[in-house]
């Protein structure tokens, strides 16, 4: 997939996900905006698919499943869903890691325990 139309579904990752916050506010769970967001990307006709595992590749070895992506937007952007009250650079690190495991370039790390989406919406990309 072209920079382009990755960047083109960010923004519509990020009209998704600021209609999600409009309607549900702040507070809840990350599984309730992950729900929601899912539901919004389908509303949108952009495939995607929720709670994905990846595996763990170290020394060339298949170790399992290792962790599990928010979810996965057209089988190249992830999207990593918080709601805590301030964002821990870990989270971007764990992002970043995501990404390069999974080889995937670009990522979102999406926070709903704010009063402006944008302020919790961060892009985060790995080879680009």
């Amino acid at each position: 997939m072209h920079k382009e139309e990755l960047n083109k579904l960010g923004g519509i990752i990020l009209d998704a996900s600021i209609a999600v916050h409009r309607e549900l506010g702040t507070g809840l769970l990350e599984s309730a905006y992950e729900l929601a967001l899912a539901r919004e990307l389908y509303l949108r006709e952009i495939h995607f698919r929720s709670q994905v595992a990846v595996d763990l590749k170290y020394k060339d070895v298949s170790l399992g499943k290792a962790y599990i992506m928010d979810i996965l937007v057209e089988e190249e952007i992830i999207i990593e869903i918080k709601s805590v009250e301030v964002v821990n650079p870990i989270f971007e690190s764990q992002l970043i890691t995501y990404l390069k495991l999974a080889d995937k370039k670009l990522g979102y790390l999406i926070n709903f325990n704010v009063t402006l989406l944008k302020d919790g919406f961060r892009r985060i990309v790995y080879r680009f």
